[in-house]
C-alpha cells in the first residue's frame, strides 16, 4: 500500500514523505490514526504543502542542531506542578509542559513533538528527557520537577 505520511512516524518517514507499507498496518494503524494518507495524484500535490510546513519548523542544518544540543545540554529546567504530600503528582508531566518549561527558561522554541519520554513523569525530582533536534543529533534534556 502507497501512503503519504502526514505526521513523523519513528522508523518510517517524516511528514510529506512517500512510503510502501503492507496494507494492514497501513489499513488498521497509520490512516486511522492520522498518520498518513492514501497516496494519489492529488495527495501529491499536497506534499509540498506539508514539507514546506515541516522546513519551517525543522533546524535547518548538522550545525545549528549540535548549537542548540549545546545550549539545551546546559540549560537548568523547572517545572512547577501540583502534587500530593507523597510528592506524586497530579496528573503528569506531559511534553507540551516541558517545551513551555524551556522557553519560559529562555532555552530555544521546541516542537513538542520532538521531546520523547521514557517513562512517564508522575513524580517530583529530576527527570532526563530526549529531544531529537535532527535525525543525526539527539539531546538529553534534565527536568526538575517541583510540587506547589
Amino acid at each position: 500500500m502507497k501512503l503519504i505520511l502526514t505526521n513523523e512516524v519513528s522508523g518510517l518517514g517524516a511528514p510529506g514523505d512517500i512510503v510502501e507499507v503492507k496494507d494492514g498496518y497501513g489499513r488498521n494503524y497509520l490512516i486511522p490514526r492520522g498518520f498518513a494518507m492514501r497516496w494519489t495524484r492529488g495527495g501529491e500535490k499536497q506534499i509540498d504543502s506539508i514539507k514546506k510546513a515541516r522546513d519551517a519548523r525543522e533546524i535547518r542544518d548538522l550545525g545549528t542542531a549540535k548549537e542548540v544540543a549545546g545550549r539545551l545540554g546546559a540549560l537548568r529546567v523547572t517545572l512547577k506542578t501540583r502534587a500530593g504530600d507523597s510528592g506524586r503528582l497530579f496528573g503528569s508531566v506531559t511534553t507540551g509542559d516541558i517545551a513551555d518549561a524551556v522557553k519560559a527558561a529562555g532555552g530555544p522554541l521546541l516542537d513538542r513533538r520532538r521531546i520523547e519520554i521514557t517513562n512517564a513523569i508522575k513524580s517530583v525530582g529530576s527527570h532526563r528527557v530526549s529531544v531529537r533536534l535532527h535525525p543525526e543529533v539527539s539531546a538529553n534534556l534534565d527536568v526538575e520537577v517541583v510540587g506547589s
